[in-house]
């Protein structure tokens, strides 16, 4: 019999029907429930964007102030879930805190029914509100300060970032960091946006689907990718030395990849990272254009005549640790805002897969041994 070729990764094999947000990664194109992510990026704000992300329409200006009340209501954790965060080891990398605590979340807020919409709605909620002072919390407890308690008076972005830095961010730095998690927040069919439609297929709690799709995400060909492209960044030193240090890569192993090049859907440059190196510029002004972003245009710049012709251009991880760094933000904090910012569009997709669900059950090609004998143990050698 013959064996049925299986795609790597399944390049191209659809695994889901989804009206919420397209890709066309030839002419760079991202948009989240057919509005441009860049529009988004400009003009919107993040909790609008996760509205229209879990709703599929722009809120009203009524739906979109309860909303965000909503969120502000449920910014605040449970004691014990600081006292969770405080056991684990305070060289845990943040997104194993994070895991842990959003799996503990649904035993602290249960949903009743992933059939009952009430309660997947407050689910989506909690989760949305809560995991930017989950991960804040840890960010300082494993330090032996103090979780700052969330602001009522900021937006979604600007009280991560009150929480995690004890500091109220200008109105430049509060812009960057909300595009950020808006050019975050969706991205199709992605490893962990299949984790958690995969974990919803079972009609697992939202609490235990998010928590998986954290796990997926924190490896470092996903969610991880800005924080080698830092670390990459830091071993090429100077802008001097970029050309010396690709070449030396290069004559090492001719299939060398610069960390944050190249996507597995584009094959132009990430509508993300233009959209966010226009929106940092601002953002420099007030904090100085870090060392590190130069280093980084210098070597795309490199990079486009050595990699562009096999559609190899910077993706929005590429550009997204250097921001967060000139934000004073810890490299390991990066895939957690990551976590932050996606969590709208997991729960997205976590309440599509539950209309007309089906559990996912695909099939596998066995390329293992057959008919072998069993040998009992005392005749083994």
């Amino acid at each position: 019999m013959s064996q049925i070729e299986i795609p790597p990764g399944l390049a191209d094999v659809p695994v889901a029907k989804s009206a919420i947000s397209f890709i066309d990664g030839h002419r760079a194109i991202l948009s989240y429930r057919g509005i441009p992510v860049e529009v988004l990026a400009k003009e919107s704000h993040y909790e609008e964007t996760a509205w229209l992300l879990l709703k599929g329409e722009l809120p009203t200006q009524r739906e979109l102030a309860d909303f965000t009340q909503e969120l502000k209501e449920r910014r605040n954790i449970k004691y014990r879930l600081k006292d969770l965060l405080k056991s684990l080891p305070e060289g845990a990398h943040p997104m194993v805190a994070l895991q842990t605590s959003v799996a503990a979340l649904g035993g602290y807020y249960p949903c009743k029914s992933v059939s009952d919409a009430a309660s997947n709605w407050e689910a989506s909620l909690r989760l949305i509100a809560s995991m930017p002072t989950l991960v804040a919390a840890f960010a300082r407890l494993r330090h032996g300060d103090d979780a700052i308690d969330p602001n009522p008076d900021l937006d979604h972005a600007g009280n991560f970032y009150y929480m995690l830095t004890g500091k109220e961010p200008s109105p430049a730095v509060r812009k960057v960091l909300d595009a950020c998690l808006i050019l975050h927040a969706e991205h199709n069919m992605n490893a962990s946006t299949f984790s958690t439609r995969v974990t919803s297929s079972t009609l697992s709690s939202p609490y235990a689907a998010i928590s998986a799709a954290v796990g997926t995400l924190s490896g470092p060909l996903h969610g991880g990718a800005n924080e080698e492209v830092v670390e990459m960044l830091d071993q090429i030193g100077p802008v001097s030395n970029v050309k010396t240090w690709l070449d030396k890569k290069r004559a090492e192993n001719p299939s060398f990849k610069v960390m944050g090049m190249g996507h597995r859907v584009y094959k132009v440059k990430d509508p993300r990272a233009t959209v966010l190196q226009d929106l940092a510029e601002h953002a420099f002004s007030e904090t100085g254009k870090p060392l590190k972003y130069e280093v980084a245009q210098a070597l795309e710049k490199l990079c486009e005549g050595i990699y562009g012709v096999k559609g190899v251009y910077p993706n929005v991880d590429f550009y997204s640790g250097v921001v967060y760094q000139s934000l004073g933000i810890p490299t390991d904090i990066f895939t957690p805002i990551f976590a932050i910012a996606r969590v709208s569009g997991w729960l997205a997709h976590w309440l599509e897969q539950l209309q007309g669900n089906r559990i996912y059950r695909p099939e596998q090609t066995y390329v293992g041994k057959t008919d072998v004998a069993y040998v009992p143990l005392e005749k083994r050698p």
